[in-house]
């Protein structure tokens, strides 16, 4: 007994003198050469050893292979050896491959050209970084701010320029930075920030943000804080249409406008991983990134639909309170909604059984949807109950979509959870658009009919899911290998 403790103690400290030596590796890569190692879409850089040692364990029971710090080390060191352009690499899914092919090379240095063919040696691809202002500083706004900070590395993808807000006093600009800092739901912000009120701006982790005031679209230039050809993203919800959207295009500076909220009218509903393909980054000034419920489901579906088919179905939101209801009974423009969200149980409608069809048109079927809103502050529920068109045992349709999960269009947007005790709290924080409960799926005794639930973070996952679709609007998505 006592051996087999000092030898555990022993590998253990093994293993972490080598999650050091990756964390240094990774931060190389990412601050010099704008090079991004992940494990299965879980951050490596500005994380804790203990975290990455924990993600290993989750990548073995997630593959059912022996994918080990040694493993990542290996790959790391092999990578930083190689000519690369800016580029994002899971070495989750590269680890995985090593142990089931690397035996067919003669290396690892010719293992991981050959899979990075197209990446290795590719000097003609450059980022040309992209201003952007974000318009309104709510849950959203505050979120997506976090995330263009710790995404930011070298600058040559996005850069967060202006916060445009209705008050702008230095006690307003305090106040939203204290805000910006701690969030009761996110925790702390990693970085710093320091209060420039001389000069009306964040210092944030060494980005330069301007706060800046107004009360309407249109009416600031945004020249002269030094702002060109950017991106604005609308977090406020107030402007949905077409007309009041393109009224921030009269601001001089501003090349187009994404809206975190479906789009009214003939506005591109885009859900990132699903349809951004079907609409030209230059062919439009004015987006909807669409809600974060339609972002949850519509990958689901279309993993669905292009596997087994759907006739029908009908999809229940069990969706955490927003800000549109009222923390005691008042007065609300829409049914039961005015009653107190800290209390209450209140169903109501959504959109995203109508959003659905526009972002996937081939899905004609007759799908429906409703959602209740509960005493939560943050993580949904959607309940997908399908009717298929190719009969499918429970098992089947799971592995279609743990499949799913681990490579190919929809990896970042569907994660995979084999957790018998998953609730929603541990949801807090996930970057993807959704996180499958397998334990939960229910399979009829014929195969025709299947339960889905799906975690999401409506706050965190579904801004992913905005800065993701901004990315591609702007042209700045570095080499992908994942």
């Amino acid at each position: 007994m006592a051996k087999h403790y000092e030898s555990e103690l022993t590998d253990w400290i093994r293993q972490e003198k080598l999650a050091i030596e990756l964390t240094k590796l990774v931060g190389e890569l990412w601050l010099d050469r704008s090079i991004e190692l992940i494990i299965f879409r879980r951050k490596v850089f500005d994380n804790s050893v203990s975290e990455i040692l924990n993600d290993h364990l989750y990548a073995q029971r997630y593959t059912k292979l022996p994918i080990t710090i040694d493993v990542s080390v290996l790959l790391a060191k092999t990578i930083a050896e190689q000519q690369l352009p800016p580029a994002r690499i899971d070495i989750g899914r590269l680890g995985s491959e090593w142990i089931k092919e690397g035996s067919n090379y003669g290396s690892v240095a010719e293992f991981v050209v050959a899979k990075l063919t197209g990446i290795v040696g590719n000097t003609e691809f450059v980022l040309k970084p992209k201003d952007v202002v974000l318009y309104g500083f709510g849950r959203i706004g505050r979120l997506a701010a976090r995330v263009l900070i710790a995404e930011a590395g070298k600058g040559e993808q996005l850069r967060l320029k202006a916060i445009v807000t209705r008050e702008n006093t230095g006690e307003d600009i305090l106040k939203r930075a204290n805000l910006l800092r701690k969030d009761s739901v996110h925790g702390k912000m990693h970085g710093t920030i320091v209060d420039d009120l001389e000069n009306n701006s964040l210092i944030i982790n060494g980005q330069v943000v301007k706060m800046i005031y107004s009360n309407a679209p249109g009416s600031v230039d945004f020249t002269e804080y030094g702002i060109e050809d950017a991106l604005l993203i609308d977090n406020t919800g107030v402007w949905r249409d077409r007309a009041g959207l393109e009224k921030h295009l009269n601001s001089k500076g501003i090349s187009k406008v994404l809206l975190t909220a479906p789009g009214k009218g003939d506005i591109p509903n885009i859900v990132y991983g699903v349809n951004q393909e079907d609409f030209e980054p230059n062919g439009d000034t004015v987006y909807s990134a669409a809600s974060c419920t339609t972002n949850a489901i519509t990958p689901i579906l279309k993993v669905i639909e292009d596997k087994l088919g759907i006739e029908r179905g009908h999809i229940e939101t069990v969706h955490s309170y927003t800000n549109d209801q009222n923390l005691l009974d008042n007065y609300h423009k829409k049914y039961r909604r005015g009653k107190s969200a800290a209390m209450n149980m209140v169903i109501t409608e959504t959109g995203a059984a109508s959003a659905i069809k526009k972002v996937l048109p081939l899905l004609t079927k007759d799908i429906t949807g409703n959602a209740v809103r509960v005493p939560t502050p943050n993580v949904s529920l959607a309940i997908l109950n399908l009717q298929l068109k190719n009969p499918a045992s429970r098992d089947e349709v799971n592995e279609i979509l743990r499949l799913a999960s681990m490579q190919g269009d929809l990896c970042e947007q569907i994660d995979y959870s084999i957790s018998n005790e998953l609730v929603s709290t541990d949801i807090i924080g996930n970057p993807h658009a959704n996180v499958i409960d397998s334990p939960a799926t229910i399979g009829s005794n014929d195969g025709k009919s299947i339960v889905i639930y799906a975690w999401y973070d409506n706050e965190y996952g579904y801004t992913r899911q905005v800065i993701r679709l901004a990315k591609y609007l702007c042209n700045v998505i570095r080499l992908r290998y994942y």
